[in-house]
């Protein structure tokens, strides 16, 4: 694979940063924190902690009843059976975004450059809205476990929290209830065996391909659909770390710095198969501010420290661009590795400046740009880069998260109603 030139370029080791993680992948209890010491006691994090599961438990399976509920209507009209899941999966967005704004509020900075200029304004009262258009692949860098949650909510500041796909690994079908309700959304599970996954997969992106009717489509009778993948296949890790320098010592290229290198294969499939009903590609570099360097993200920013201790990470920072779909090269396999691997070079880049300054770079230029056809609309207009975002995750509306109960509450309405004509009757 060529490297266009890019040299090979390899942090500073003039001065050794003291390391937060141990050899056996634990905090150092005597260095700092990135987010600070702990923030709640034994007890208060005791107490945070049986919320959390009595709320996302008790949550989900609200859900995952509200989905056996609707699960009959695939043999009715198929129709209003996505359309029904399509709305538990919003409901799902809305748990995880509540659950982060309840336990563990987080300052979210977002930017991009000048591809998607236009497409991403702050609200009089702080929130984040995109326009991005209805139906595109996003691709991104994998840091932590918790990426595809603030990738949901981005999807929920353009009203698409309910037509989002993610591709995760087979093995979380068979967790209780969460397993069988990501299948019910249509997740797309893979074993990352690429003669095993081929068939599933190219069967799960015909269903995306497919028309339907009813009030959850969108234009062209095409259902609305953000398709994320991580073409690094795995999250920023000491193992993924190991498994990147492996593959660019195998193919002569580059390792990077601050990312993994990226795999071909199950990005230009996807793409082959989605370039009749799919315009642009979107690309997120994703950075959690107060990773020290040459750490990862997942050992600091763990579940317990994040929801429990109170020590989220300073700030999520995410940069947004655009590619079109007919500028890619995706029937070359050469020609598409190198420019999917100068896409991570650009991201390493990108990633690089992050580290340095604790900023992305931002367009805040003028000029005339193309609205993406989402909360805002079609057409070309003259605006300005909205620079750098700073926002939080949350509800636009704090009783939107009472939606989830809706389809439960009138199903006891029926039965109740029916009940009652019965005694009356009988």
């Amino acid at each position: 694979m060529a490297t266009n030139g890019v040299k090979q370029r390899f942090p500073s080791t003039s001065v050794k940063p003291k390391p937060l993680i141990s050899v056996e992948g634990k905090i150092n209890v005597k260095e700092e924190h990135p987010a600070g010491p702990v923030k709640h006691g034994t007890y208060s994090q005791a107490l945070r902690m049986v919320l959390f599961v009595v709320y996302f438990v008790g949550s989900c399976l609200c859900i995952f009843v509200t989905q056996l509920l609707g699960a009959p209507l695939y043999f009715y009209n198929k129709d209003f059976f996505y359309a029904w899941m399509a709305i538990t999966k919003q409901h799902f967005g809305l748990i995880i975004i509540t659950m982060t704004q309840w336990w563990s509020p987080t300052v979210v900075r977002v930017s991009g450059d000048k591809t998607v200029r236009g497409q991403l304004r702050k609200t009089e009262d702080g929130r984040l809205e995109s326009d991005f258009p209805e139906r595109i692949i996003v691709i991104a860098n994998h840091q932590i476990y918790a990426d595809w949650l603030y990738m949901w909510w981005f999807a929920y500041t353009a009203r698409m929290h309910g037509h989002i796909y993610i591709i995760l690994k087979e093995s979380i079908k068979y967790i209780p209830i969460i397993g069988q309700g990501m299948m019910f959304f249509s997740f797309v599970l893979l074993s990352r065996k690429w003669a095993k996954d081929k068939p599933r997969f190219q069967h799960r992106l015909q269903k995306l391909n497919s028309k339907h009717g009813g009030f959850m489509s969108g234009s062209h009778l095409l259902d609305p659909m953000w398709l994320l993948i991580f073409p690094e296949g795995t999250n920023l890790s000491k193992n993924g770390r190991a498994g990147s320098k492996k593959w660019a010592e195998k193919t002569g290229i580059p390792d990077l710095r601050h990312a993994l290198l990226p795999r071909s294969t199950g990005l230009q499939f996807t793409l082959q198969e989605m370039r009749k009903t799919v315009d642009w590609v979107y690309d997120c570099t994703l950075a959690y501010e107060g990773v020290p360097p040459g750490q990862f993200g997942q050992d600091i920013f763990t579940l317990r420290g994040t929801y429990f201790e109170g020590r989220p990470p300073k700030s999520v920072n995410m940069h947004w661009r655009r590619f079109a779909m007919s500028s890619i090269p995706i029937d070359d396999i050469k020609e598409f590795e190198d420019w999917l691997l100068q896409r991570w070079i650009e991201k390493d880049e990108i990633l690089d400046q992050f580290v340095k300054t604790g900023r992305f770079p931002a367009d805040s230029g003028e000029g005339i740009i193309a609205h993406g056809g989402g909360l805002i609309g079609h057409g070309k207009i003259n605006t300005e880069g909205a620079g750098h975002i700073e926002t939080s995750v949350k509800a636009s509306n704090p009783l939107e998260i009472l939606q989830m109960f809706v389809p439960l509450v009138t199903l006891f309405l029926i039965v109740n109603v029916f009940r009652k004509l019965y005694l009356m009757l009988f």
